[in-house]
């Protein structure tokens, strides 16, 4: 790429997808070791009390988060727009944490639309 702007936002969508990968990676470690009082607010959730239906959950999104952020580095066009997609599944799964962590889960949720602007925006292919 020619514009050092562009592969800035590339390098930073790319740096930030894997670190939300590997976050999610490590919420899913804690979601199977917790043996503590479960949240009264589990037991009307989405994926039931069971705090190990979120660890498998947190799992697969660590999976994609972590796989857009390797192929964006890799300078993908698909990986691109799996980037895009990863990043909005990364701000969809940062809510399930509003009423546990309201300012860090808007804080990541932010991060995630920053991934997704700098895909959308910053991404396209250099004209030949």
């Amino acid at each position: 790429m020619d514009n050092p702007r562009n592969e800035g936002w590339l390098i930073f969508a790319g740096t930030i997808l894997m670190i939300a990968g590997a976050m999610r990676f490590f919420d899913a470690i804690w979601a199977w070791s917790y043996d503590g009082a479960t949240p009264s607010h589990l037991q009307n959730a989405l994926f039931g009390q069971s705090l190990s239906n979120y660890g498998w959950v947190w799992i697969i999104v660590a999976l994609v988060l972590f796989g857009a952020g390797f192929g964006v580095m890799m300078r993908s066009q698909f990986s691109r727009w799996f980037g895009i997609a990863a990043g909005a599944i990364g701000a969809v799964s940062a809510a399930w944490w509003m009423p546990f962590y309201p300012v860090w889960s808007l804080t990541y949720v932010l991060i995630c639309v920053l991934v997704i602007y700098a895909l959308a925006a910053h991404g396209q292919r250099e004209p030949a």
